[in-house]
């Protein structure tokens, strides 16, 4: 396979139907190689910061403890940048806890988060590919406002970016018959492994090559990202899906829509890939430093328990440990844990509000809620 540099990227050319153009990206399944001295600067410095968190993560006890809100916060941050307005706090709270008017937003950020434990779990049993990607939007666009945009299959008609029409869109994907070929060489790429190319470059380039080719009528950002998620888990470049690069996307959202657009508009490939590689060691450094403030929260906290609630300690701490996965409650959550009635659960909640532990954010007829707010504050 000849190789080709990556400073030398070709990313397509447009054609006319009707009065409209549409781009077709070249297919990427190359050779590709670079001598870019910042590119293999910042690949360097990035694979650094990764070695680093993965080394991290495994020091640290009951890691699994707060996995769950890594990937709610990667679902919080990856459809904040398609518009929804859901917090962390409200993405773990119930879905009749949720304002009506904001229930929409909150279905579509709980999408995600099944969507991508489903597509973790999936990948013990299938390679990473389109056939594991439809299955994974089925469930992201499942009940949500995307539901009849063929959740699940790969469009059959035209869809854009921006503008109300392919007319005057900022962005215009190839015609539908191209893209089963398109996906084909994508995957390809994806197991190619004669391409000696750094992982976190090709991820780059399999991120921009999905959201260009755009393959499904909606939900292609949010699956797009989640597929940086699993390719680095794939080629086992992390240990734990800690890494949560929306968190840096979302940020940056301008630099993010204009560098890639920049690929297709100028063949600036070099420009994303360091805006890309940026962001992996933003990322990666982000969730380090969180954990290690995580572990100082813990510790401290379980301190404070232990000096301050006497013989209700031992309950106290087992509560904190079903905070760190479910940090908003009801006082019902709490007895069902310790298998209390409601009162003395009630006595125990309030002990952690006065200690500081919980605060209470919302208070109706029927129950309030509590979240336990230092923690959540870290994301």
């Amino acid at each position: 396979m000849k190789s080709q540099k990556l400073e030398n990227f070709q990313a397509g050319h447009y054609e006319k139907i009707n009065d409209y153009q549409y781009f077709v990206p070249n297919k990427i399944n190359k050779n590709w190689t670079t001598q870019y001295p910042e590119i293999l600067f910042l690949v360097e410095k990035a694979s650094a910061s990764i070695g680093k968190l993965n080394s991290f993560s495994e020091l640290v006890p009951d890691l699994d403890l707060f996995l769950q809100l890594h990937l709610t916060n990667e679902a919080v941050k990856s459809s904040k940048i398609e518009g929804t307005k859901t917090n962390i706090d409200e993405a773990l709270m119930n879905y009749e806890d949720i304002s009506p008017e904001k229930r929409d937003d909150w279905l579509e950020v709980q999408n995600y988060i099944n969507a991508i434990n489903y597509a973790l779990q999936r990948l013990h049993e299938l390679p990473l590919s389109s056939r594991l990607l439809k299955e994974t939007h089925k469930i992201l666009l499942s009940g949500v406002r995307g539901k009849h945009k063929n959740p699940g299959e790969f469009r059959s008609s035209q869809n854009w970016i921006g503008g109300t029409s392919p007319r005057n869109a900022v962005y215009v994907p190839p015609l539908h018959t191209y893209i089963d070929d398109l996906m084909s060489d994508l995957e390809q790429f994806i197991h190619n492994n004669k391409i000696l190319l750094p992982h976190l470059i090709k991820i780059a380039m399999i991120h921009y090559q999905f959201e260009t080719i755009h393959p499904f009528l909606d939900g292609n950002g949010r699956l797009g990202r989640l597929l940086i998620t699993l390719y680095l888990i794939y080629k086992k470049v992390i240990e734990k899906p800690i890494l949560s690069i929306s968190v840096f996307f979302e940020k940056n959202r301008k630099e993010y829509y204009e560098n890639l657009n920049n690929v297709r508009l100028k063949n600036d490939f070099i420009s994303w890939v360091k805006f890309f590689l940026e962001g992996i060691d933003y990322s990666a450094n982000f969730t380090a430093d969180t954990l290690k403030k995580m572990l100082v929260l813990k510790q401290h906290t379980e301190e404070l328990i232990q000096k301050s609630l006497g013989r209700k300690a031992s309950n106290g701490l087992i509560l904190l440990n079903y905070l760190f996965k479910h940090p908003v409650i009801k006082v019902k959550d709490v007895a069902e844990l310790l298998n209390f009635t409601y009162n003395p659960a009630h006595m125990l909640v309030n002990g952690l509000v006065r200690l500081g532990v919980l605060k209470k954010v919302k208070q109706n007829k029927k129950t309030n809620i509590f979240i336990f707010s230092q923690y959540l504050e870290l994301f």
